[in-house]
C-alpha cells in the first residue's frame, strides 16, 4: 500500500505549507504501522502550535508519544508544555527527552532552551554544546551556548563564542550586545572601533538597536558621556517609535491597583498558605540581583529567579481574556479571589522552579512590587523587600540598559521621560503600600548597602527572619547562575563605582530633575 513520504510531510511543515502537512500527515495517522502513524501525529501538532494552537499541539504530539516515543516528540512536547506555563511538566518532558537519548542538534537546542527558561543553565549548558558539537554553524544554537556560559560566569568560553558567531555573521547586534556586557570597557580593551564599523554599515533595525546599546555602555565605561549618550538617544528613539509606546497604559496600570485597594473588601479573606518565600522587588537595576545574591548566601536560602508565578496567579485565576497578563480589567477581576487560592496557585508554580525541596527561597521578579498587596494577603509568612536607589540613578540605569524588547513591562525605558513618569508612580505606589501595609516590606537603600554592607545586610536577614552568616559578606563567591544584566558586577565584591553615575549626565538629564522636582521628589 502506498502512503505518503514522512520526508515530503517534513518538507511542508518547513515550508510553511500547512494545507499540505494536514494532508500528508492526516493520512500517515491512519497507518497501521505505529512508527508512521505517530510521525503524523507529532507534524499535525507541530502545524496546530505552529498556527497558534497550542493546546490542540500538544495533544497530537502526546499521541504521537503513546504510539512511539522519541527524543524529538518529548523535546518538543517540553517547549510546548512551556508555552502553555505547565513548567513542571516541561522540565519533566525535557529530562524524559535526554533520557531517549537524542541525537540531532535541534532536539538538544530544544532541550537546553526548556531548561534555560526554568532557570537551570547548568542542565541546559550540556545540551546546549550537544547541538553545537553536531551543527556549529547554527548561529541560534551557538548563541545559546555563548549566553548559558555567560549565565554561569565563564566569561571567556562565552565570548570566545560570540567570537565565532561574529566570524559567520558580523552585524549581529544580539551578539555585540552581549559580548559587550561581558566585561567592562577600558581604554586597551574595548569593541568601539568595531562597534561603529558595524554600525556604519546601517544593519536592520533590530541589530542597530543593540549595537547602539553596547556603544553606549562602552563609551561610558570609557569615560565618553557625550558619545554614550548620542547612542542611547538614537537608539531609543527609533525603538519607542517602533512599538508605539503610550505612558498613559502604566498609569493605567497604577491607578487600578491603587483605586482596587482602597476598596474595603478587595481581595479580602484569610490565607491559611504557610510557606515564607522572600520576595525581592523594586525598580530594575537597583541591587535586585545584589540582594538577591547576599540573601542566597544563607545556607538555607536558595534563588528561584525572577517567576511569573504571582501574575500568572492572578491573571489565570481572575479568568480576564486581555492578551496582557497586567491590565486594569485583570487587577479588577481579581477583588473576588480568594487569597487562599491565590496563595496555593503561586506556590504550585513556584515550587516547579525551586533548586531544592528545602529552606526558603526568594522570587526576585522585580516588577512584583505591583502586586505587594496580592503577596501580603496570599502568602502571610513571605517577606518583602523593595531596593530603592537614587531617583536620578534609577532613570538613569533604565534608560541605559537594554531589556527584553518583547515585555511590555520595560516598555517605559526607551524615553527619559517616559522612565521618570515611571518612577514617580513606583515611588508613589510604595508609598501606598506603606499605608496599606505598614512594615510588611523593608524599604532597602541601595546607597546605604554598598556604603555599609554589614549593617544593612543584618538589617535584611532580621527582616526576613534569618539569622547572620558571615557568609553574606561573601556573596560575590557564591557560584550560582546569573541571568540579569548584573551577571558580571555580583560577582565581584561590593562596590561604589555604580552610585551617582547619572551625574556624567546632569545636563542631558536636567528634564529629568524638573519632573522629579515636580512630583516632590528631592534628588
Amino acid at each position: 500500500m502506498n502512503h505518503p513520504s514522512p520526508a515530503a510531510a517534513r518538507d511542508a511543515l518547513a515550508r510553511g505549507d500547512l494545507a499540505s502537512v494536514h494532508r500528508l500527515a492526516s493520512q500517515l495517522a491512519r497507518l497501521p504501522q505505529p512508527a508512521l502513524a505517530a510521525e503524523g501525529r507529532f507534524l499535525i501538532g507541530m502545524a496546530e502550535a505552529g498556527q497558534g494552537r497550542v493546546s490542540a499541539g500538544l495533544a497530537q504530539v502526546e499521541a504521537a508519544i503513546a504510539l512511539h516515543a522519541t527524543a524529538e516528540y518529548q523535546a518538543q512536547r517540553a517547549r510546548l508544555l512551556m508555552m502553555l506555563r505547565r513548567d513542571g511538566e516541561a522540565r519533566d518532558a525535557a529530562l524524559a527527552a535526554s533520557a531517549l537519548g537524542p541525537d540531532d542538534a535541534l532536539t538538544f537546542d530544544t532541550i537546553g532552551n526548556v531548561h534555560a527558561r526554568l532557570g537551570d543553565h547548568q542542565t541546559a549548558l550540556a545540551s546546549f554544546e550537544a547541538a553545537v558539537a553536531r551543527d556549529g554553524r547554527n548561529i541560534e544554537f551557538r548563541y545559546n551556548l555563548a549566553m548559558a556560559l555567560g549565565f554561569l560566569g565563564r566569561v571567556a568560553d562565552a565570548a570566545a563564542q560570540h567570537e565565532a558567531i561574529l566570524a559567520m555573521a558580523p552585524a549581529n547586534g544580539r551578539v555585540h550586545y552581549a559580548l559587550s556586557g561581558l566585561a567592562k570597557a577600558t581604554a586597551d580593551n574595548n569593541n568601539v572601533v568595531r562597534l561603529e564599523a558595524v554600525l556604519a554599515r546601517q544593519p536592520g533595525p533590530d541589530d542597530a538597536l543593540r549595537i547602539r546599546y553596547a556603544l553606549a555602555k562602552e563609551y561610558e565605561e570609557l569615560g565618553d558621556a557625550a558619545r554614550a549618550f548620542a547612542h542611547l538617544d538614537a537608539a531609543n528613539r527609533a525603538h519607542k517609535a517602533r512599538i508605539g509606546y503610550d505612558f498613559a497604559s502604566d498609569a493605567a496600570i497604577f491607578d487600578a491597583i491603587e483605586a482596587a485597594f482602597r476598596q474595603p473588601g478587595y481581595f479580602s479573606g484569610a490565607s491559611t498558605v504557610e510557606d515564607a518565600p522572600i520576595f525581592v522587588i523594586g525598580m530594575p537595576r537597583t541591587g535586585t540581583t545584589l540582594v538577591d545574591r547576599i540573601l542566597s548566601s544563607h545556607p538555607d536560602v536558595h534563588s528561584a529567579g525572577e517567576l511569573q508565578a504571582m501574575p500568572l496567579a492572578v491573571k489565570l485565576l481572575s479568568g480576564t481574556r486581555s492578551r496582557l497578563v497586567t491590565d486594569p480589567e485583570t487587577i479588577a477581576a481579581a477583588g473576588d479571589l480568594s487569597p487562599a487560592a491565590v496563595g496555593a496557585d503561586y506556590m504550585a508554580r513556584a515550587n516547579q522552579h525551586r533548586r531544592r525541596a528545602d529552606g526558603r527561597f526568594i522570587d526576585k521578579l522585580p516588577a512584583n512590587f505591583l502586586y505587594v498587596g496580592h503577596i501580603a494577603r496570599a502568602l502571610p509568612n513571605a517577606r518583602i523587600v523593595c531596593l530603592r536607589r537614587h531617583p536620578m540613578d534609577t532613570v538613569w540605569s533604565n534608560y541605559k540598559n537594554l531589556f527584553a524588547t518583547t515585555s511590555t513591562y520595560y516598555a517605559y525605558s526607551h524615553d527619559l521621560l517616559d522612565t521618570a513618569r515611571y518612577y514617580v508612580r513606583f515611588d508613589r505606589l510604595m508609598r501606598f503600600w506603606e499605608e496599606q501595609l505598614p512594615g510588611r516590606v523593608l524599604q532597602l537603600q541601595y546607597e546605604e548597602l554598598v556604603a555599609d554592607q554589614e549593617t544593612q545586610s543584618r538589617r535584611l536577614f532580621a527582616h526576613c527572619g534569618l539569622n547572620w552568616t558571615d557568609a553574606a559578606l561573601e556573596f560575590h563567591t557564591n557560584a550560582a547562575a546569573v541571568a540579569t544584566p548584573s551577571a558580571a558586577q555580583v560577582r565581584r565584591p561590593m562596590y561604589r563605582d555604580s552610585v551617582a553615575r547619572w551625574r556624567a549626565h546632569e545636563a542631558a538629564l536636567a528634564p529629568v530633575a524638573a519632573l522629579l522636582a515636580e512630583a516632590g521628589i528631592a534628588i
